[in-house]
């Protein structure tokens, strides 16, 4: 299975958060993701789920979740997902998470997803 899937942790209805701002991006380009909230609700076309469920073919974590709300269990669901990589957006590092991704053979970076897609290192 082909893993091409961006995961949205910590997706928010807010229009002022970037996780929003990421949301709106993916849906423009035609990418495949999902959303994954503390809220239901949509964005554009996107529904924001709140239920941790074991996604398939998930390529990219992309988190906006703070490193306090990075427990145990939240770090054993990224790395249960199996992901290509993991990008911290800013105010989402944690050196629990990142050690742990160190661990378990997955790639991530300290990036800006919407500065990435920007420059072309998406």
């Amino acid at each position: 299975m082909e893993k091409d899937i961006t995961l949205i942790i910590g997706a928010s209805l807010n229009t002022s958060r970037f996780s929003n701002k990421a949301i709106k991006l993916l849906q423009s380009k035609g990418l495949k993701h999902i959303a994954l909230g503390l809220k239901k609700g949509e964005v554009g076309k996107t529904l924001i789920v709140t239920e941790r469920k074991n996604f398939q073919a998930i390529d990219t974590i992309t988190l906006y979740v703070g490193s306090e709300h990075q427990d145990q269990e939240m770090i054993d669901y990224i790395i249960g997902l199996n992901p290509r990589r993991v990008i911290f957006n800013p105010g989402s590092e944690s050196l629990a998470t990142s050690n742990a991704l160190i661990k378990a053979g997955i790639q991530f970076e300290m990036a800006c997803t919407l500065v990435l897609w920007q420059t072309g290192q998406y």
